[in-house]
């Protein structure tokens, strides 16, 4: 039998490893990741089956793009197929300089971003170099390389946004546009391939 003591001290060094392995990594100032994503829409994309749900491409779509945030999910309905959501920041969003003037969270599969006083860039630029993307792994290894992403390393995601359709018909599509924000404006992507620098 465990003892208490015993059963805190494993925990706290549990604890402590978890926040090493996970911890940010430091990153000096200066955009990190400067190119916008890349999205090219589909008249008739390829259709997939992933477990009880149907999936449509709408668009081949590539972003890479510095990590501000990561989140994991196991007890949502999405997370049966998206177990991680990456904010995602490119422009003056993964600089340094800009994102230490931003408080960044996830949750409830929504990013949250908020500022003191004034922002250090413009609202708009700030909403439309960022994103919440709801990651849906093609394979167990590409499921390891999203859970061990860090906050701070740049990653270049390819694959497909895709609208998802089940039997009892619900439903859960990808904006289509890095202009939204609010409810919708997440990128639903079936990942293909990452690449993490």
């Amino acid at each position: 039998m465990f003892s208490w003591r015993t059963l805190l001290i494993i925990l706290i060094l549990a604890g402590g490893f978890h926040y090493w392995r996970n911890r940010p990594l430091p990153v000096p100032p200066g955009s990190i990741a400067p190119n916008e994503p890349v999205q090219v829409n589909l008249s008739n994309g390829p259709e997939y089956q992933h477990n009880n749900y149907s999936m449509k491409a709408l668009a081949d779509f590539t972003v890479e793009a510095r990590v501000l945030s990561k989140q994991t999910y196991s007890s949502d309905r999405e997370a049966e197929l998206a177990p991680v959501d990456l904010a995602l920041g490119w422009g003056s969003m993964s600089d340094t300089a800009v994102l230490n003037q931003l408080s960044i969270s996830q949750s409830n599969r929504f990013y949250f971003y908020r500022w003191e006083n004034q922002p250090p860039r413009p609202p708009q630029e700030i909403a439309t170099h960022s994103a919440n993307m709801h990651l849906i792994p093609t394979s167990p290894e590409l499921e390891k390389k999203m859970r061990d992403v860090r906050v701070g390393q740049v990653v270049k995601i390819q694959g497909k946004l895709v609208e998802i359709h089940a039997p009892d018909g619900w439903r859960w599509r990808s904006s289509m546009t890095r202009d939204d924000t609010g409810a919708g404006a997440c990128e639903v992507i079936r990942v293909e391939a990452i690449e993490v620098h």
